[in-house]
């Protein structure tokens, strides 16, 4: 899948204290700024093709788990999806923000094992997962840890053995009638959208896990796509800090506010439609040790059949 060709520069971390203290201070005035406020539930109707059944599913998104994010944060949110009682739960990529090389981080494992659905539980990489494992943004085209892919395999293992199945480049049938993909991370791994589709039997309802939303731009150029298809996103936290009639300052997207959160299309390829795609806000934190006027959410989507 083509990488978009531009993306947001990286603040160094003198620019990133200084700009955390001054708009700490200014959030704190207004007293608007969140930390560690509780996720909300948000429930999302919408139709999708080639259902037979309703089906809800759940999506966690960006636990982040690491400086900010710890096990008590961890088990609300995982409280939270379970008294929704899903059908299907997706972790939709950045787990942590811990190098694994350290070990693995059990308290993370021991909450993402408590997950359950009776359509199982999965989800795909995001970037800060290949930071995690030792393989950065940067690092994509040149030399990187040389035990980073053997790191990545004993996480995918600790985390499968807890029930929790990574997507990657790959698709299951969660039944029938629908047809779960999962890519890899756009920006550190190697994405494949037809691979992950490939599989899914004629008539099937496609729901395909994409880290990035910036997936979205050409998706609808992949022939294996359905074009009634649905992707579901995180990573742009919803921008993480909004302000009143400005929206988000900052959206980690080659196209800053398109994909920043909720209902977002990509771009058309030709007579096929941009593929239509949900962004969640997410749950963790990163770079700032708050958010504003952006809470952290688990969504319940309700896909109902569109006959």
């Amino acid at each position: 899948m083509p990488r978009p060709e531009h993306r947001d520069p990286t603040l160094s971390r003198r620019q990133l204290l200084s700009w955390s203290v001054g708009l700490g201070l200014v959030l704190a005035g207004t007293g608007t700024a969140q930390g560690y406020a509780p996720a909300q539930l948000n429930r999302v109707g919408a139709k999708l093709a080639g259902l037979q059944t309703p089906v809800s599913v759940a999506l966690m998104a960006d636990l982040h788990y690491g400086p900010y994010i710890r096990e008590r944060q961890l088990a609300g949110w995982v409280d939270l999806t379970l008294a929704a009682r899903p059908d299907l739960v997706l972790v939709l990529g950045d787990f942590c923000d811990v190098r694994l090389s350290g070990g693995l981080p059990m308290p993370l494992l021991r909450q993402l094992a408590r997950l359950q659905a009776p359509l199982g539980v999965f989800g795909v990489w995001g970037n800060h997962d290949y930071d995690s494992f030792g393989q950065t943004a940067q690092q994509f085209t040149g030399p990187a840890r040389p035990d980073w892919p053997q790191t990545q395999a004993v996480f995918q293992a600790a985390l499968a053995s807890g029930g929790l199945h990574i997507l990657t480049n790959s698709g299951v049938a969660a039944r029938p009638d629908l047809w779960l993909g999962g890519t890899d991370d756009l920006s550190c791994g190697r994405p494949d959208v037809a691979a992950a589709l490939r599989l899914a039997p004629a008539g099937a309802a496609h729901l395909l896990m994409c880290h990035e939303p910036d997936a979205l731009m050409t998706l609808a150029a992949v022939p294996e796509w359905r074009p009634d298809g649905l992707a579901v996103s995180g990573h742009t936290h919803g921008g993480q800090i909004r302000l009143p009639g400005v929206g988000a300052l900052r959206v980690p997207s080659a196209y800053g506010q398109r994909f920043a959160q909720g209902w977002v299309q990509g771009e058309p390829a030709g007579q096929r439609p941009g593929a239509r795609g949900y962004v969640s806000r997410g749950l963790g934190l990163t770079g700032l040790p708050m958010r504003n006027l952006c809470p952290p959410e688990v969504v319940l989507l309700e896909l109902s059949p569109a006959f």
